[in-house]
């Protein structure tokens, strides 16, 4: 007798065991779902960059037309991101992951099959409001998936370092598709990644916990809609038309004046949009600040080396596609040790080593001249920011979502992929203005156009070199190991 109760205690226990592994697989399996859609959200963002040319000449876009559909994807992307964020967390997380993933599925097969600017612009727009409400969904229902807080530290490692591999395949897959056949078919993966996803979904992903209500801050809602619009649009054109241009000084000021009228919007509200002291704690400042400058740096590395290549090195797309190789390499390889680095060292140590490894990487990507061999410092620069960056967004991301509210979690990665966005939209244009600048003073002194742009390109680059070791310290002395239980 004794015999047959140790037998089915152990058949009790091995069942058990069984239920547990098959658990973990099951929660591995949905975050890697959770992971591939914001991974494809964030390469449908950049995936038009290097088959733009075919798209103008298909279409006969001049640059203004050309340079209003580069950006309306990040435009709606970035605008409705804490509106997506608030619908997350009032209405339920899967469900607005879902529903963005419809839509931006749904347009995404529109884009692809556009006859024209206005359909693909509005399609492309649709593409960046769905992508901005299954981004913070997908990033809340990680804690639903991963729910011990060792595991969700780790998961949340990997995601940091989601978006710059999104951007890098998106480049690399724009250049392929350029070479190879119609701009079209860059469509085709963020179709299928939507239907695959909405079928799973719904069975692998819990639904978490049930829907709180709630009032929706819509005054703020718009303001912080249109006011991001704007002043991305403002962003994108003044570097063409002029800082002082009618369309760049109204839409910038425009913008500005719409997103003072937020910030005073969210502090009388009752329910705001944005809680002001959410972004405004030191550690989660911090944090935002390296998210802002990682996706600013890697924007300004693919634009100008882009043009670097293909206008002073005389590359073709699939050529100048192939050279950012080693950088999406970099960022697969530290991608896959981040999670266990930030587990053992803390994500304070992982951020600033990040940040001074890739402030390392834009210095020797500064040295860059119209002969410099590909096998030297233009390689050495793209070896160690995504190693960096892989860091930077790791460590950035654990600091940001760390202790925040299952109430809060739509909010956090909405706050999270706003500093994302705006990385590209205000340091691209920033930067590229004092290149610009650099260029022009270097003509005027006798310089050819060609070493006169590259010297321009090297100046950016070295200006954001500085930007992130200076980040470095603010994060050594101002991101403060939290003591137990401390909260923001």
């Amino acid at each position: 007798m004794q015999e047959h109760d140790v037998a089915a205690a152990e058949r009790t226990k091995s069942a058990a065991t069984a239920a547990e592994a098959a658990g973990v697989r099951r929660r591995d399996v949905a975050f890697a779902l959770l992971a591939s859609v914001q991974f494809v959200l964030i390469l449908a963002m950049s995936v038009l960059n290097v088959v733009l040319p075919d798209i103008q000449r298909e279409f006969g876009l001049d640059r203004a037309e050309l340079a209003l559909l580069g950006a309306s994807y990040p435009m709606s992307f970035s605008g409705l991101l804490l509106l997506g964020g608030r619908l997350s967390d009032l209405y339920g997380s899967r469900r607005v992951f879902l529903l963005g993933t419809l839509l931006f599925g749904g347009s995404s097969a529109l884009a692809g099959v556009s006859t024209g600017l206005w359909t693909l612009l509005a399609a492309r727009f649709v593409q960046g409001a769905g992508a901005a409400l299954a981004v913070p969904a997908a990033m809340a229902l990680v804690s639903v998936v991963h729910t011990e807080p060792v595991r969700y530290a780790r998961a949340m490692a990997v995601w940091g370092g989601l978006a710059a591999s999104g951007g890098t395949a998106g480049m690399l897959l724009s250049g392929v598709v350029a070479s190879w056949n119609s701009w079209r078919w860059a469509f085709v993966v963020p179709v299928a990644v939507a239907v695959v996803t909405l079928a799973a979904a719904p069975r692998l992903i819990p639904a978490g916990a049930p829907p709180r209500g709630g009032r929706l801050d819509a005054l703020g809602a718009v303001l912080v809609t249109i006011g991001i619009a704007l002043l991305s649009y403002g962003l994108v054109e003044a570097p063409e038309r002029g800082w002082t241009s009618p369309v760049a000084l109204g839409t910038l000021l425009g913008g500005g004046a719409l997103l003072v009228g937020f910030v005073v919007t969210e502090a009388r509200v009752e329910q705001p949009l944005l809680p002001l002291a959410f972004p405004a704690s030191p550690r989660r400042a911090v944090a935002l600040l390296a998210v802002f400058l990682g996706a600013a740096g890697i924007t300004t590395i693919f634009f100008m080396l882009a043009l670097y290549f293909q206008e002073v090195r005389g590359y073709s797309a699939l050529r100048t596609s192939a050279a950012f190789l080693p950088f999406g390499l970099t960022l697969v390889v530290s991608g896959g040790s981040v999670g266990r680095l930030v587990q053992r060292f803390g994500p304070r140590v992982v951020l600033v080593a990040g940040l001074a490894l890739a402030g390392l990487g834009l210095a020797a990507l500064g040295r860059i001249g119209t002969d410099t061999p590909y096998v030297g410092a233009v390689l050495v620069g793209l070896v160690l920011f995504p190693a960096g960056t892989a860091l930077v967004f790791a460590g950035s991301t654990v600091s940001a979502t760390t202790d925040v509210p299952q109430d809060q979690a739509g909010l956090a990665g909405a706050v999270v992929n706003t500093a994302l966005e705006a990385g590209p939209a205000i340091g691209l244009a920033v930067l590229v203005t004092l290149a610009a600048g650099h260029t022009a003073d270097l003509e005027r002194a006798g310089t050819g156009p060609a070493s006169a742009l590259t010297s321009g390109y090297g100046f950016a680059f070295t200006i954001a070199a500085v930007a992130f070791a200076a980040a470095a310290v603010c994060a050594l002395f101002l991101l403060r190991p939290r003591s137990p239980g401390s909260g923001g």
